[in-house]
């Protein structure tokens, strides 16, 4: 399977579907999401996965299917495709989105549950692990990643307010990305090398995420 770029009415799919997302809207376009853009992000991760699944994780393209049962938006499908490999929620993620935006990728622990939270922040406390995180995300951030992750107001419980990497502490989630704004590569291989270069970038980020946070020990009821 060989990616060769989304198809020419990608972006003009989704604008569509912005402006009407109905299930009407979406059975008459529903060709043209298989053809521009579910196959063509298939094929994108399948290009991918041999570099950076395996020793990580596993590969999916996320379903266009909005789960509305909690929401109060109750519009059925999502305005974007994503794609990711990680080896479970939080340990660390290649991820990969088209939108109307562009194409945006970014990596790190989008979500935390609360055992891998405290991983976090033992591994953010400590002399050794926390240093490290700071200086690869230093050197994210000056490479033009945006650091994001949701934060709390105040300091979390159990560590002081002057603690050295107090902000970093704070951080409920923590990961990065970078936008390519809608160009003429997008619909060209051009898109690999963009994603395989940012992914590249992401590396260190994963393999700390991974090291210090893992997946959750959790078991999540059915």
């Amino acid at each position: 399977m060989t990616f060769t770029g989304f198809g020419e009415h990608a972006i003009d799919f989704y604008d569509g579907l912005v402006a009407d997302n109905s299930r009407a809207y979406w059975e008459d376009n529903v060709e043209i999401y298989r053809r521009d853009v579910r196959a063509p992000m298939e094929a994108l991760l399948a290009e991918l996965e041999p570099e950076f699944a395996p020793g990580f994780g596993s590969a999916k393209v996320f379903r266009p299917y909005r789960d509305v049962r909690f929401s109060r938006d109750k519009t059925p499908y999502k305005t974007h495709c994503g794609a990711v490999i990680e080896p479970g929620r939080g340990a660390g993620a290649y991820y990969v989105e088209l939108s109307p935006r562009g194409l945006r990728v970014g990596g790190g622990m989008y979500h935390l549950e609360s055992d891998q939270l405290a991983r976090f922040r033992q591994s953010v406390a400590d002399d050794n692990h926390g240093p490290a995180l700071v200086a690869i995300l230093d050197k994210l951030v000056s490479s033009g990643w945006e650091l994001r992750g949701e934060q709390l107001k105040t300091k979390p419980r159990g560590f002081d307010e002057d603690h050295p990497r107090i902000d970093l502490l704070r951080h409920k989630t923590l990961w990065v990305g970078k936008t390519f704004e809608p160009d003429d590569a997008l619909h060209e291989r051009t898109t690999l090398t963009r994603v395989r270069t940012a992914w590249q970038e992401l590396r260190g980020l994963n393999e700390w995420a991974l090291d210090h946070v893992g997946t959750t020990e959790k078991v999540r009821r059915r």
